[in-house]
C-alpha cells in the first residue's frame, strides 16, 4: 500500500485563509455573498463530512481493493504517465457521479446538500454531504477494474475536489477564453449552483468542462440572467442534520406513503428529483423547456437574443448546443 499525503488534511488551514481573504474582498466590494449562519452551516456540514470520512473511507478502501485484487485486467504502475491517464478517468468518472446525482433521487438526496445554500462563496464548497460518502464510490469501481492502485484513485479524487474548492466564489467573473473553454471555472460553475431554469442541471464538470460540452450538459452563464442560488424550493433551516437529511425524508415519505404500485414506489428512487407517480410533477428539463419557450426568441429581451449562442437547447429529448 503505497502512502500519499492526506491532501484535504493539508488544506484546511488554505480553506481558512481563502474564506477570510474573500470574506473582505467581498465587503469591501460590498457583495454580499456570505450570511453568518448559512456559512456556519456550511462549515459544519463540511466538519461533520470529514468526520464521517473517517469511517466511509475504510468501506470505499475494502470496496476498491476487493476490484483491484480479484478482478482487474491489468496492473497499471505507479508512474507519472499513470497518473496523466488517471486524471482523465477520474474527471470522466466524477462527470458521470455527478450527472447521475441531479438525474437519480437516490443520489441526489446526498448531493442535494450542496446545492442547498441560497449564497455563493468558498464556505459554499465545504457543505458537503454526510451520506453520500457510503455509495457514490461504484463510479469509480471500474478504475480498479482496469488495474489503477486503490491509493492512487484516492489520491486523484483529492486532487479533484480540493481544485473545486477555488470555483466557488462570485469573486472572480470571467477568466481568459481558452482557460473557460477547457476547464471548470467559477463562472461555469455558477451556473451549476443556479436555480434558473436555463441554469438547472448543467456543468457537472470536476475539472475538465469538455465532458459538459462533450455530452451537451453545457450551460455559459448568460450576461442578462444572474444566477439565483439554491433550489427550486429552498430547505428552509440552518440545522446542519435536517439539511445532512431532509431530502432522504421527503424521499422515503414520498415512496412510501399514500396508495401506489410496487413499481411506482421505487421509481421514486429511481427517477429524477421532482418527478411524481400520478403525472404532476415537473423535471428540470420541463422547467428549463417552458423558460426557452418564454425567452429564448421573445422580441421583448433583445439582449438575451445576444446571447442566445450561449444557451443549451433540448431538441426532441436530446440536448444541443445552439
Amino acid at each position: 500500500m503505497p502512502e500519499f499525503p492526506n491532501l484535504i488534511h493539508f488544506a484546511i488551514p488554505f480553506f481558512i485563509a481563502s474564506m477570510l481573504l474573500e470574506l473582505f474582498i467581498t465587503t469591501k466590494k460590498n457583495i454580499k455573498s456570505y450570511e453568518p449562519k448559512d456559512a456556519l452551516t456550511s462549515i459544519a456540514m463540511g466538519l461533520g463530512n470529514v468526520f464521517i470520512g473517517l469511517l466511509s473511507k475504510g468501506l470505499v478502501l475494502l470496496a476498491l481493493f476487493f476490484v483491484y485484487e480479484n478482478f482487474r485486467i491489468f496492473t497499471i504502475p505507479i508512474a507519472w504517465w499513470s497518473f496523466v491517464l488517471l486524471f482523465f478517468a477520474d474527471d470522466f468518472s466524477y462527470y458521470w457521479f455527478h450527472r447521475i446525482s441531479h438525474e437519480c433521487r437516490l443520489f441526489w438526496a446526498s448531493h442535494v446538500v450542496h446545492h442547498s445554500s441560497q449564497h455563493y462563496n468558498l464556505s459554499t464548497a465545504l457543505r458537503q454531504t454526510w451520506s453520500g460518502s457510503f455509495y457514490s464510490f461504484v463510479f469509480w469501481l471500474w478504475l480498479p477494474l482496469l488495474g489503477f492502485h486503490p491509493a492512487m484513485i484516492l489520491l486523484q479524487m483529492s486532487v479533484s475536489l480540493l481544485y473545486q474548492f477555488w470555483i466557488h466564489t462570485e469573486t472572480i467573473n470571467k477568466l481568459p477564453k481558452w482557460f473557460e473553454a477547457i476547464m471548470n471555472t467559477p463562472s461555469h460553475h455558477r451556473v451549476h449552483h443556479g436555480s434558473n431554469p436555463v441554469y438547472l442541471d448543467r456543468n457537472h464538470a470536476g475539472i475538465l468542462i469538455i465532458w459538459d460540452k462533450l455530452f451537451g450538459t453545457f450551460q455559459a452563464e448568460l450576461d442578462h440572467e444572474k444566477v439565483v442560488y439554491g433550489l427550486v424550493t429552498n430547505i428552509q433551516t440552518y440545522n446542519p442534520v435536517k439539511v445532512a437529511f431532509i431530502e432522504w425524508y421527503n424521499m422515503l415519505k414520498d415512496a412510501f406513503s399514500g396508495k401506489k404500485s410496487l413499481s411506482n414506489r421505487l421509481k421514486y428512487f429511481i427517477k429524477p428529483p421532482g418527478w411524481k407517480h400520478d403525472g404532476t410533477g415537473k423535471l428540470s428539463n420541463n422547467l428549463r423547456e417552458e423558460w426557452l419557450a418564454t425567452h429564448l426568441n421573445s422580441q421583448s429581451n433583445p439582449k438575451l437574443n445576444e446571447s442566445s449562442e450561449h444557451i443549451s437547447i433540448p431538441v426532441k429529448g436530446k440536448k444541443t448546443i445552439a
